[in-house]
């Protein structure tokens, strides 16, 4: 019998086969394996692991079933509360949420929750198993706002109510950054994404693409024209930050958002697709979260030497430890305690290198990590071809400013409670990143489970 303390290895892509190409890297458990696996879980009564999951998944539930091979059921059990189980099987950061909380991890490795989530949910789409849907519609219309992970979460889940559900996306394909700002490598869009959407359409929701909400319509005219009952908002924050530092505006600097869609939405990776893509020969990647290991992960696939500069140590790097690690075995190389003064120049209006200085980290800040501190004379130069700004992003401003009465903070968010997804404008809630900022798929996905309690809490008095 298989050592209870440690868990079952997953398989992965060669480092250096995958570094060469956009295929996953994880090849995930096949039944055997998952079998393995489950009988770790201990079955706890009072289960840590669900307390530390943003949409509550029973945990020990769908796990006890995949135990006893039961994988049909153990995925009604994960349907019951999650409608991207595949998505966040894989980027998910299991490790500081239901995993963390596993009592299995006091003396050994916690159970492998993500992983066995990603098994049973691509079991569940290659055998073509339907989500349990509403036997019959109660007449209200709600309309959702943007079809990345919260939409769709809050979509799935008032239509599993009953509710006439209609989802408005501004782009051409569905999934939000599911599509455009998780690359291929990591999360597989048609085997994957394409799959997931289809189910919550199984539901009976309805989408719309190519829909500019506050230009095509706004939420005043989808209220009183279209006569929707109630509005969800859940349109991601995709307006990149800068530094603002001299040489920002040169070719070749990018925001990981747009090198990302590029590549990702675009097929710029594909050469078959004409979408025109700086690939570059010596890029740096400015940021330490998971999108900045994303964009370095992909530079390098496009045959670049990649850096990624942080202004803090390694310890303090915001990116799943995962991503970090497979970061590291595929080649790219991390220039830490470093941080840009300036991009560089030619005489073209191209990147030619970057102007950087040594870090040391001083007190904590209000964030809890360290400060980083300038070290005096220690500025140096690279030489570079591409610059990827990885920093962070915020709401676009443009649904705020087209609705009548909704409130947003100094940072552009929009504000909403965070127990409902309530708003200041009376039936319009929101959650996601359009109301937290960029954060996670998960995260965003219980802010939309969070939107539809609200929603139907109103509309069923």
């Amino acid at each position: 019998m298989a050592d209870v303390l440690k868990r079952v290895p997953v398989r992965e892509q060669d480092a250096k086969e995958r570094a060469t190409n956009f295929e996953e890297v994880c090849y995930g458990y096949n039944k055997e394996e998952a079998m393995e696996e489950a009988t770790r879980c201990l079955n706890c009564k009072n289960a840590k692991c669900i307390e530390g999951c943003p949409v509550a998944i029973n945990i020990p539930g769908f796990i006890s079933q995949v135990k006893e091979g039961n994988i049909e059921e153990a995925y009604k059990v994960i349907g019951e509360s999650s409608a991207l189980p595949a998505i966040c099987g894989r980027v998910c950061p299991q490790e500081s949420q239901c995993e963390c909380k596993c009592i299995r991890g006091i003396k050994g490795d916690p159970v492998s929750i993500g992983k066995l989530e990603r098994f049973v949910a691509d079991y569940a789409l290659e055998h073509d198993i339907k989500p349990v849907k509403a036997e019959k519609t109660n007449g209200h219309k709600v309309a959702v706002i943007g079809s990345g992970p919260s939409g769709l979460t809050c979509a799935g889940d008032l239509a599993k109510l009953g509710y006439e559900v209609t989802v408005f996306e501004a782009l051409h394909e569905l999934g939000g950054v599911l599509v455009y700002g998780i690359p291929e490598f990591r999360l597989p869009k048609h085997k994957v994404v394409k799959k997931e959407i289809e189910k919550v359409k199984e539901l009976g929701v309805k989408f719309e693409t190519n829909v500019v909400i506050g230009k095509s319509t706004t939420i005043d005219q989808l209220m009183e024209e279209e006569e929707f009952e109630a509005v969800f908002i859940g349109s991601g924050a995709g307006l990149p930050m800068f530094m603002g530092i001299p040489g920002e505006t040169a070719n070749g600097v990018f925001s990981a958002n747009e090198y990302l869609t590029r590549s990702n939405l675009m097929k710029a990776f594909d050469d078959s697709y004409d979408t025109p893509i700086v690939a570059g020969k010596k890029v740096a990647v400015v940021g330490g979260g998971n999108v900045a290991m994303d964009a370095a992960r992909t530079a390098l696939r496009l045959g670049a030497e990649v850096h990624i500069v942080y202004r803090r140590s390694e310890a303090e790097l915001p990116a799943r430890v995962e991503e970090v690690h497979h970061a590291k075995e595929e080649g790219v190389i991390f220039d830490l305690l470093t941080n840009p003064k300036e991009i560089l120049v030619d005489d073209n209006g191209w990147v030619k290198g970057m102007k950087v200085i040594k870090m040391e980290l001083g007190e904590p800040d209000a964030s809890g990590r360290r400060r980083p501190v300038e070290i005096e004379g220690s500025e140096y130069e690279i030489e570079l071809d591409t610059v990827i700004m990885s920093l962070g992003t915020s709401p676009n401003p443009l649904i705020a400013s087209t609705t009548k009465g909704l409130e947003t903070n100094r940072r552009k968010c929009i504000v909403a409670e965070e127990e409902n997804g309530q708003t200041s404008k009376v039936a319009v809630f929101a959650g996601g990143d359009a109301v937290t900022g960029a954060a996670t798929v998960i995260l965003a996905m219980g802010a939309g489970k969070a939107g539809a309690k609200g929603i139907h809490e109103m509309l069923s008095k």
